[in-house]
C-alpha cells in the first residue's frame, strides 16, 4: 500500500496561501489522475484542482473555508486499488454537531489577506507547515486567534504571514530584522523579497509605517471609518465571499495608490458595425466563434498602446516600467465576483486568434477552469459594462498597471454628419462611449486623450480584411 500526499498548490510566483473552498471528493471515493478533486481559492484566480494520482481518498487534512500555505498537506490518497480509506480524524472535521447552515456560513466566512480568522478555526487542527520553514516562523494553518488578538487584526505571527512570504521572514529571522512594522511595495503592503534585499543592502533598519489595524468586518485596504452598521429586524446578513473580499481590497488599495483620471469619448462604430454584418457569416462558419464587436475593438487598442507606451506600463516607486508584451486583461462578471483573465501577447493575434481566446478564457472563467498564470501579467486591462447596458462607468485601475478602458452600450443613435455635398444631416450611426481610467502620476490628461483619439480614428476607419 502507498498512500500519495496531495499539498496546497503554488498558484502563482506571488502566492503563499490558498484558501479550500470545496471538497469535489469525500473520503473513501475513488478518485482517477487528473480528475478534480477540491476547488480552491487565492487573490489570483479560483481553480479546480486534479488529482496527482488514482486511488482512493483516504485522508482529508483540511476543511472547507480553511487557509493554508502552500505546499501544505491537504489530503492523502491511497493508491492501492481496493484499499480501505481510513476515517478522517476528528480534530480537523467541522464540529458534528454544528448545523449544515452554520457549516455553510463558517466556509464562507474565509480569511482575506489581511489575515481575519475564520470563525470555526478553533475546532481545527493546524496542518503540517512547509518542511523549509523555519518552526518559529511557520504559520498556524488553522488561523486560530489568540484572546489577546481580538479586535487587533489577529496575532504577529498571523499578520507577519499575510504581510510576507516563507522566503522573506526566514532572510528577515536571519538578519534579526522586524517585519511587524514594515511597509511594503507589495499587495496591501506585503513585504517582498526585494525589499527586504534592498534593506539588508542599505545597511539601514526598517522604518515602521504606521497602519491603522483593520477592522475585523472588512477585508485590508476596506477598513470602515466610523460605527459599523447594525443589522436591523429582518435583515439577511452574510458575510463575503473570498473572491468578493479580495475584490474589495484591491479596488481599495487601488484607489489609495493610482491617481485616478478619467476621459470619456464617443466613438462611431458605423464602420466596424458592417465589416463585421458583412463577414460574419463566413467567419463563424470558418473559425467556429461568434463574432462580436471585442476583437476589433482590441486591434485597435493594441495598435494604439504601441504608440503611448506609457499606457502599457508599471510603476515600480519612482521608476516607470514599459512593458514589451501586450497583455489584455478581459474583464469577465461571474455569478459569484469578478476575474479578469489575460489574453497574452494580443498584438500577434488575428481576428480570429482572439475571437477564439475571448470565448475560451470566458467560458473557463465561468467553469473555474483557469490555469493561475492565465489571470497574471496584464500589461492593459478592458473592461465592458455595457453588455448590461451602462452607457459610460469611471473604472477603477487594476495594480501595478497604469490605465484601463471601459466600453459601453453600443448602440445606434441620431448623429448630426457631413453629407456629400457638406451639408450638415442626420444620420442614425452605430456608437458607444469609451472610458479611459489612467493613473495621472505618470500619464499627463494630454496623452491619454490622444490614445484614445487614436482608438477611436481607428476603428472609425477600419479597414476591411482582405481575403
Amino acid at each position: 500500500m502507498a498512500r500519495i500526499d496531495v499539498v496546497m498548490p503554488q498558484m502563482g510566483e506571488s502566492i503563499a496561501e490558498g484558501t479550500m473552498s470545496r471538497w469535489l471528493k469525500k473520503v473513501g471515493d475513488v478518485v482517477k489522475r487528473d480528475e478534480p478533486i477540491f476547488e480552491i481559492s487565492t487573490d489570483k484566480v479560483d481553480a479546480e484542482i486534479p488529482s496527482p494520482t488514482s486511488g482512493v481518498l483516504a485522508e482529508v487534512l483540511v476543511t472547507e473555508g480553511q487557509t493554508v500555505p502552500v505546499q501544505t498537506v491537504v489530503a492523502r490518497i491511497e493508491t492501492e486499488a481496493g484499499a480501505v480509506a481510513t476515517p478522517p480524524a476528528p480534530t480537523v472535521q467541522a464540529p458534528a454537531s454544528a448545523p449544515p447552515a452554520a457549516a455553510a456560513a463558517a466556509a464562507a466566512a474565509s480569511p482575506v489577506a489581511s489575515g481575519g480568522p475564520p470563525p470555526n478555526s478553533q475546532s481545527t487542527a493546524p496542518s503540517p507547515a512547509p518542511s523549509h520553514q523555519s518552526p518559529a516562523l511557520a504559520p498556524a494553518a488553522s488561523h486560530a486567534p489568540s484572546p489577546s488578538a481580538e479586535g487587533n487584526g489577529g496575532s504577529l505571527e498571523e499578520r507577519l504571514r499575510t504581510k510576507s512570504s516563507p522566503l522573506v521572514r526566514k532572510i528577515a529571522a536571519e538578519h534579526g530584522i522586524e517585519l511587524a512594522g514594515m511597509q511594503g511595495s507589495g499587495i496591501a503592503g506585503r513585504v517582498t523579497k526585494r525589499d527586504i534585499l534592498h534593506l539588508i543592502d542599505s545597511g539601514t533598519a526598517a522604518q515602521p509605517a504606521p497602519r491603522p489595524a483593520p477592522s475585523m468586518h472588512a477585508p485590508a485596504g476596506a477598513e470602515q471609518h466610523g460605527p459599523l452598521p447594525e443589522p436591523w429586524p429582518g435583515d439577511v446578513v452574510e458575510p463575503m465571499s473570498r473572491i468578493r473580499a479580495l475584490t474589495a481590497e484591491h479596488m481599495a488599495l487601488s484607489r489609495r495608490t493610482n491617481a485616478h483620471v478619467t476621459s470619456f469619448f464617443e466613438v462611431d462604430l458605423t464602420r466596424v458595425a458592417r465589416i463585421r454584418a458583412k463577414m460574419r457569416a463566413d467567419f463563424e462558419k470558418q473559425a467556429g466563434e461568434k463574432l462580436t464587436f471585442l476583437p476589433f475593438i482590441l486591434t485597435a487598442v493594441t495598435g494604439a498602446l504601441r504608440q503611448f507606451p506609457v499606457l502599457n506600463a508599471a510603476v515600480a516607486g519612482t521608476n516607470i516600467i514599459y512593458r514589451k508584451q501586450y497583455n489584455l486583461g478581459i474583464a469577465v462578471a461571474l455569478d459569484w465576483g469578478l476575474i479578469v483573465p489575460v489574453i497574452k501577447r494580443a498584438d500577434e493575434l488575428s481576428l480570429v486568434g482572439l475571437t477564439r481566446q475571448l470565448n475560451d478564457l470566458a467560458g473557463r472563467a465561468r467553469a473555474k477552469k483557469l490555469r493561475p498564470e492565465e489571470v497574471q501579467d496584464a500589461t492593459f486591462t478592458i473592461t465592458n459594462p455595457g453588455v448590461f447596458g451602462s452607457l459610460m462607468g469611471t473604472p477603477i485601475i487594476p495594480l501595478p498597471t497604469t490605465a484601463i478602458l471601459g466600453i459601453g452600450a453600443i448602440e445606434k443613435r441620431p448623429k448630426v454628419v457631413a453629407g456629400p455635398d457638406g451639408e450638415d444631416t442626420i444620420a442614425i450611426r452605430t456608437c458607444a462611449y469609451f472610458s479611459l481610467s489612467f493613473d495621472h502620476r505618470v500619464i499627463d490628461g494630454s496623452v491619454a486623450d490622444q490614445f484614445l483619439g487614436t482608438v477611436k480614428r481607428s476603428l472609425e476607419t477600419y479597414a476591411e480584411p482582405t481575403a
